[in-house]
């Protein structure tokens, strides 16, 4: 019943997650972070993933059930699906200051499916993703975020160890966990609870505890960029292209280098210290459908702008001999002579507006 997808979540008895866990065993925990503890949770047919929240969070009935809500509304083939919640409170006897007493232990847990495949964490660390996957897992983070921010969730911890890859490699965004959403006209909160992950945590969160829809853009720039670069720094545009030269598909480098330079300086913007000046979820989105778009072709006439920073890029970085082959210029010895034509008559081209003008116009 629980992966049946036509079905909404539900209220799910304890005595259930506690069987299927084997009583919250210490042999199926899979993930541990400030609010909770993750558990796999073994079914006859499947696994799912089992949250359970520190007794010790502030959150009462009321706010959880809201939370809850949030929750279901949140349906995108981008966000790990949200199968049930428990919230259950029982009276239980415990020793205080040396005599019995009747607590009132709560018990808040929070149900997901679970992927086989891992996080996006490990891909990155071993670099192994073609550039043609990569695309695809940041514009499926972008739009998992976007239906997120849509139901008025702030995830508020994203990173790629809580993006999850499915055996399709889909990113699905994981952890967006509990009492970050917003009201309807709420834009931010502040608060002096600072829960999240060091290197993807925007400064007026760690400084000023205020968090916001441009926390999580902040988050998810230091993604693009870890994609791109393996790193969290912003980089140079150019140390990125010739890190990817010769990863890219030769049939589409161009329009490959192209995306993965507008990828480029999209992270950047969204690492922007006033977030005010980051983009929104959904001017990422827009200008990712632009990059599938804009497609550059040297051969068939890409614009001479376009062009002058391929070859700025090869000049500093590459090798001018690669770069003229690849244009079909095949003989080493007119390279040096080749390269120095074809830049200048694309000065000439750009200086009387002529845009779309091929490589092999120039030529002849």
């Amino acid at each position: 019943m629980l992966f049946d997808e036509s079905l909404e979540a539900k209220a799910l008895p304890l005595s259930l997650l506690k069987y299927i866990t084997n009583d919250f065993s210490d042999n199926l925990e899979i993930g541990r972070g400030g609010s909770a503890v993750v558990y796999k949770g073994l079914l006859e047919n499947g696994e799912v993933a089992v949250k359970k929240l520190f007794q010790t969070s502030d959150i009462d009935d009321i706010k959880f059930h809201g939370e809850v809500n949030c929750l279901i509304k949140a349906k995108h083939k981008n966000i790990v699906r949200f199968l049930g919640y428990c919230s259950d409170t029982q009276g239980q006897i415990e020793k205080h200051n040396g005599k019995s007493v009747m607590a009132e232990v709560r018990q808040r847990l929070l149900c997901f499916e679970y992927h086989l495949n891992g996080s996006l964490y490990e891909y990155i660390k071993d670099g192994s993703l073609e550039w043609e996957k990569c695309y695809q897992i940041i514009k499926g983070v972008c739009e998992g975020l976007q239906c997120l921010h849509k139901e008025r969730i702030v995830h508020s911890d994203l990173k790629p160890a809580n993006i999850l890859l499915d055996n399709d490699m889909v990113p699905k965004i994981t952890d967006f966990g509990i009492s970050r959403c917003f009201d309807e006209k709420q834009t931010h909160v502040v608060t002096s609870k600072i829960i999240g992950t060091a290197g993807y945590l925007a400064e007026e969160f760690i400084y000023d505890g205020k968090l916001s829809f441009k926390s999580d853009i902040y988050s998810l720039g230091v993604i693009i960029i870890e994609i791109l670069t393996a790193k969290k720094e912003s980089p140079d545009v150019k140390d990125v292209l010739e890190r990817w030269w010769h990863k890219v598909e030769k049939s589409q480098k161009e329009q490959q280098l192209e995306q993965i330079r507008l990828c480029t300086k999209l992270g950047q913007r969204c690492l922007a210290k006033d977030p005010a000046k980051r983009p929104s979820i959904h001017s990422v989105i827009n200008v990712l459908e632009q990059t599938e778009t804009k497609k550059l072709r040297i051969e068939t006439g890409a614009s001479s702008s376009m062009v002058l920073q391929a070859s700025s890029v090869v000049e500093e970085k590459a090798s001018i001999g690669k770069f003229i082959m690849e244009a079909h210029w095949r003989d080493p010895k007119t390279v040096a002579t080749t390269f120095k034509m074809v830049t200048q008559a694309i000065c000439e081209c750009y200086a009387q507006g002529r845009t779309n003008v091929s490589l092999e116009d120039l030529r002849r």
